[in-house]
């Protein structure tokens, strides 16, 4: 009797671990492909709450045939959550149906979730009659500690192993066979001939869904994938922190040009045809001071640090850069390497693969330039990155008289999330001079130039500045001058407990 009362309390832990790992993979998905990582969590876990409910009174007529009832909803469960992933990036990539797709799967997969528990507690209370409260405990124990274990294999385990798509069909598999190990053990004999038949069969259907879906997870990815980009992916991976996709036009296609396109999450980083414009805007004017030492966060693909690399009397260039996988690509892929003239292999550049803000915090070293060439601030983990707490701490690292430039959006079509960079940086102890150009695959794109302290800097061409494709003294005039649909708006700084930035970037850049 106490080994059955155990083996229920384990496939209570398993079944706790596989709802959870279906809660993780939903919210995951939609950071992926929406980036909204608070307002996805939001939608998933209060939908598969409040249908845990729902859930759980729908049980209660169930319970007469708890077994059977159980291994139907298990089986259900193992389907419809192995397969939710798949079917949710097909809604995205085909469908555009994506929001009503999550909350319509958050909502069965909570339902089901929720069924569980009171049947699980008929099946326990069926081995040994025991209080109330000591099945509720012994219950919920198991519950919980088992969702402590989905919570801690889902970024751990499934994901570096099995990938998002598969890991998901893994715990589908594991959902399925831990159900369908406890009542064709345990509660046989409560079944019924034809409910042994019929389970058996569903099994088996189960089973052979899940395996030919885990046979053909990579060409559907590959597949689902290719239609979200207008150029064929050339490469593709998702690496701890982001999905990195490459795209090569061909050259009929492109007027016998062809654009290499570098997107992480679905944003797109560069384009190869007019890089040069958004780089040389972004690095040159930052260099017209001294510049010995240079800082650069971010920018992994080493375009922007050619362009540093470019000045004989830089000595060093240390480059922040959180995925080390982006680094990787950019010293590996032969295109890649040839647009960013191989800047990772010269002897002056320093590698740091670390997040900026962290790593900023115990910096001690001073540079005389600074590039600060991240994501732009539409998701939760990069907003903390133009917040007026970090640019406080890169004013610590600024040697006197250096000057510090920040890649800040379009001022056209993101208004209060350029001007609210604009502010934060202000906010720090800068004096900031804002200025624009336009970047034809980005269309306007604007920086903000900044100093600490003193006069606001004026945006210049560098003494001994090698040949430029676009940038010149003329250029860098006009740049500076915003017409009246692009000038200042008058907006509060972004810090870290009120993101303000996140909030304009999103609801400005959907609007588009």
């Amino acid at each position: 009797m106490r080994l059955a009362r155990s083996a229920v309390l384990l496939a209570v832990f398993v079944c706790a671990a596989c709802g959870l790992v279906y809660e993780l993979a939903l919210v995951a998905l939609g950071s992926y492909l929406i980036g909204d990582t608070v307002g996805q969590a939001s939608i998933v876990l209060g939908v598969m709450v409040f249908a845990m409910g729902i859930g759980a009174l729908a049980a209660k007529p169930l319970q007469h045939k708890a077994a059977a009832a159980f291994a139907a909803i298990e089986l259900c469960l193992a389907l419809l959550g192995g397969l939710s992933v798949l079917g949710l990036y097909a809604a995205f990539a085909w469908l555009d149906l994506y929001g009503p797709a999550l909350i319509a799967t958050a909502f069965v997969l909570g339902g089901l979730i929720g069924a569980e528990i009171p049947l699980l507690m008929v099946l326990l209370q069926r081995i040994r009659e025991q209080a109330a409260g000591s099945a509720v405990a012994d219950l919920f124990a198991a519950d919980y500690v088992g969702a402590l274990l989905g919570g801690l294999a889902f970024p751990f385990l499934l994901m570096p192993v099995f990938g998002q798509l598969r890991g998901a069909l893994v715990v589908g598999a594991v959902n399925a066979l831990a159900g369908m190990a406890l009542v064709f053990t345990l509660f046989r004999r409560d079944l019924g001939r034809r409910s042994r038949a019929a389970l058996g069969a569903a099994s088996v259907a189960v089973a052979l869904c899940l395996g030919y879906a885990y046979v053909v997870a990579h060409d559907f990815e590959v597949t689902a994938r290719q239609q979200l980009y207008r150029d064929p992916v050339v490469h593709a991976e998702r690496s701890r922190y982001q999905e990195i996709v490459l795209t090569r036009s061909l050259p009929l296609v492109s007027g016998g040009v062809t654009d290499l396109r570098l997107f992480l999450n679905g944003d797109l980083q560069f384009s190869s045809v007019d890089e040069y414009r958004y780089h040389e805007a972004l690095v040159h004017p930052a260099l017209a001071g001294s510049r010995a030492n240079v800082l650069v966060l971010g920018a992994g693909d080493g375009l922007a640090v050619r362009e540093a690399l470019r000045y004989p009397d830089v000595a060093t260039v240390t480059v922040v850069e959180l995925d080390p996988a982006v680094v990787a690509l950019a010293r590996s892929l032969p295109d890649l390497r040839a647009l960013n003239r191989g800047s990772f292999d010269d002897p002056r550049v320093r590698l740091v693969h670390t997040d900026a803000f962290g790593w900023l915090r115990t910096a001690a070293a001073r540079y005389d330039a600074v590039i600060v060439d991240l994501p732009d601030p539409d998701e939760t983990a990069t907003a903390k990155l133009y917040s007026v707490e970090f640019y406080a701490l890169l004013h610590n690292v600024l040697a006197p008289g250096g000057r510090m430039v920040v890649q800040a959006g379009s001022p056209y079509f993101a208004p209060r999330s350029f001007w609210c960079i604009e502010a934060s940086i202000r906010e720090a102890g800068f004096a900031t001079s804002p200025y624009h150009v336009d970047v034809p695959s980005f269309g306007d794109w604007g920086f903000v130039l900044a100093v600490s302290g003193g006069a606001a800097p004026t945006p210049a061409i560098p003494a001994g500045v090698p040949p430029l494709r676009f940038l010149d003294a003329e250029v860098l005039r006009a740049a500076t001058v915003f017409p009246p649909d692009r000038r200042r708006v008058d907006v509060r700084p972004s810090t870290l407990l009120e993101p303000r930035v996140l909030e304009y970037a999103r609801a400005e850049w959907r609007s588009y």
